[in-house]
C-alpha cells in the first residue's frame, strides 16, 4: 500500500503554485526515506509490544531462557538499565565486538548499541553467525558525519594538493564500516579512546600526517594533550566545503588532518560546565571522555575513556566526589553503584543528555526482536557486505597488532 506523503514547497511558496521536488537527503533528514548505508533514516518493521506492558521483563527473560545457548546478548555501557539487565556482556563497542567473536557457538548476537557497533560485530564474528540490532534506527550522529563518498573526495583533495602519499587515514572505532574499509585500503589503521595514541605513534612512523576520522576532538586532544603538538598542527577539514576549506599551504603544513565531525553527547560539555561545578561542588575531580571539546579536557583533572572511568571510579576513596562528563545514563548507573561507598558522582552539566539513538534501544524493541528469535524468524539482521568487510578487518587487525 502506498501512502501519499505531503508535498514540500520552497520558503515562501505558494502550496500548489510550483513542483519543488525534495532532495533525498531532504527526505532521508524528514524520515521518509531510508539509506542502507546511512546510520539513519531507517524504519524497525514488526509490531512492537506497547512500552506500558507489564509483562515486558517476564516476555524479555522467556524468550531469552528459550533461545538458550542460540543468543549472546551485547549491551553497551551508555544503555538503558531496563535493557542492560538482560545483556551476558557489558562495555565499549570495540570490547563487546570481541566478546561476540569469542562466542562463536552464539547463533545469534543481539546487539543492545548502534548501527556501526553492530558492523563491527558482524565483521569480527563468524559467517554463520547472525548480528541482530534490535531498531535499524539506532544509529550514530556522529559516525553519520562522515560519508564514504565525501572521505572519498577529501583524499582526492589531499592527492591534488600533493600529500595523499604521506597522509595515513586513523579512523576511529565510532565509524561505519565503510569508513573502516576506505581506510583499511588505503593503509591506515582504527583506533578506540584508549589506544588513540598508540594508532597515531604507527601512523607517523608510517608517513608525515594523518587523516583523522571521524572525530575531530579526540583526533586533536590525543595529538595535542598526548603526544606534544600545537593545536596549530592541527586543520579541520570541513566536507561540506570546497577543497574542506583548507588551502593547499594548510594541507602540506598540517601533521594532524581533523574531519569535521564529533559527538552530540560529549560535545555539548563546555568550560562553563567545569567552571560551574567546581562552583558548585567544592573539592570535585572533573573526569571526562576525550570526545569532549579540548577546552573541556585541559580543565578537567582526568580523561579517559568509558573504561578508563569506570576504573577510575573503581579506585577513588570513599567519600570522593566527582563530576563526569560522558552519557547520562552510565554516569547515573555508576552515581547508584558507588553511591553505598560514599562516593558522590554527579552529571558534569546541569542539563540532562542522554545519547538519542543510543537509547532507541528500549525494552519493547529488545522483546520484539528476541520473540521473533525465539519463533525461528530472523530480524533486523546486520550484514556488511565481503568487499566491505575485507577491507574494515584489515585495518582492524593493523589496531589488533598495535605494541
Amino acid at each position: 500500500m502506498t501512502t501519499a506523503q505531503p508535498s514540500l514547497t520552497a520558503p515562501g511558496a505558494v502550496a500548489g503554485s510550483q513542483d519543488v521536488q525534495p532532495t533525498p537527503l531532504a527526505l532521508l533528514l524528514l524520515g521518509r526515506e531510508a539509506d542502507p548505508r546511512s546510520e539513519r533514516g531507517v524504519e524497525c518493521p514488526g509490531d512492537l509490544p506497547s512500552p506500558s506492558d507489564p509483562d515486558l521483563v517476564e516476555r524479555a527473560r522467556l524468550a531469552k531462557e528459550k533461545l538458550g545457548d542460540k543468543v549472546f546478548v551485547l549491551g553497551h555501557h551508555y544503555q538503558r538499565d531496563e535493557v542492560i539487565q538482560f545483556a551476558d556482556v557489558t562495555g565499549d563497542s570495540f570490547k563487546l565486538a570481541k566478546d561476540a567473536a569469542a562466542r562463536p557457538e552464539a547463533e545469534y548476537i543481539v546487539f543492545c548499541g548502534v548501527h556501526f557497533m553492530a558492523e563491527s560485530a558482524d565483521i569480527l564474528t563468524g559467517d554463520d553467525q547472525k548480528v541482530v540490532l534490535p531498531d535499524l534506527a539506532a544509529g550514530c550522529s556522529m559516525a553519520d558525519m562522515a560519508t564514504a563518498e565525501q572521505v572519498a573526495e577529501c583524499w582526492d583533495v589531499l592527492t591534488e594538493a600533493g600529500v595523499a602519499e604521506r597522509t595515513v587515514p586513523v579512523s576511529y572505532m565510532n565509524s561505519s564500516a565503510d569508513i573502516k574499509a576506505f581506510t583499511g585500503k588505503h593503509g591506515g589503521t582504527i583506533c578506540t579512546s584508549s589506544n588513540a595514541k598508540r594508532a597515531l605513534d604507527w601512523a607517523f612512523e608510517q608517513g608525515e600526517k594523518v587523516l583523522f576520522l571521524p572525530d575531530q576532538h579526540l583526533g586533536r586532544n590525543t595529538a595535542v594533550r598526548d603526544m606534544g603538538m600545537s593545536l596549530d598542527d592541527c586543520v579541520v577539514y570541513n566536507p561540506h566545503r570546497p577543497n574542506g576549506g583548507l588551502t593547499t599551504e594548510q594541507l602540506r603544513a598540517a601533521k594532524m588532518i581533523l574531519w569535521r565531525g564529533h559527538c552530540s553527547v560529549h560535545g555539548r560539555f563546555s568550560l562553563d560546565s567545569v567552571n560551574d561545578v567546581r562552583e558548585r561542588i567544592p573539592g570535585v575531580n572533573v573526569l571526562v571522555h576525550p570526545e569532549c571539546k579540548h577546552e573541556v579536557v585541559a580543565a578537567a583533572d582526568y580523561v579517559g575513556s568509558t573504561e578508563y572511568i569506570i576504573k577510575a571510579l573503581e579506585a577513588a576513596p570513599a567519600g570522593s566526589k566527582w563530576a563526569i562528563g560522558t552519557e547520562l545514563n552510565l554516569v547515573r548507573r555508576l552515581a547508584n553503584r558507588f553511591a553505598p561507598e560514599g562516593k558522590e558522582i554527579v552529571f558534569l552539566d546541569k542539563t540532562v543528555c542522554f545519547c538519542s539513538t543510543m537509547n532507541r534501544i528500549d525494552l519493547p524493541h529488545l522483546v520484539w526482536a528476541l520473540e521473533s528469535l525465539a519463533e525461528g524468524n530472523l530480524v533486523n539482521r546486520i550484514q556488511v557486505d565481503a568487499e566491505t568487510e575485507s577491507f574494515a578487518k584489515l585495518a582492524l587487525e593493523r589496531m589488533l597488532a598495535l605494541p
